[in-house]
């Protein structure tokens, strides 16, 4: 690993994660969320955040099995095709 991954993912003794609380905004980020950026000139920046289009959320029990996007549409495809077509 190179210092600069290295220096991205060692965690130094004085961060103290004790009290998080794991997806505690998961609910709101994936409705969306606002920044509010204060400036060093006294102005505020707000942006916008909203998810990606065709971004969908797995339950943890779920990523288990499906780890990532490849995973999970190689298996909807082939459940897809057990689907019958429907004529009208």
């Amino acid at each position: 690993m190179n210092e600069t991954n290295n220096n991205l993912t060692d965690m130094q003794p004085e961060y103290d994660f004790s009290g998080g609380v794991r997806g505690k905004h998961f609910r709101e980020m994936r409705q969306g969320y606002r920044v509010t950026i204060h400036n060093e000139d006294g102005s505020t920046t707000i942006k916008e955040y909203e998810p990606d289009e065709g971004w969908i959320a797995l339950d943890p029990d779920v990523r288990r099995y499906f780890p990532d996007s490849e995973s999970v549409n190689r298996t909807l495809r082939s459940l897809i095709a057990l689907i019958p077509e429907h004529h009208s």
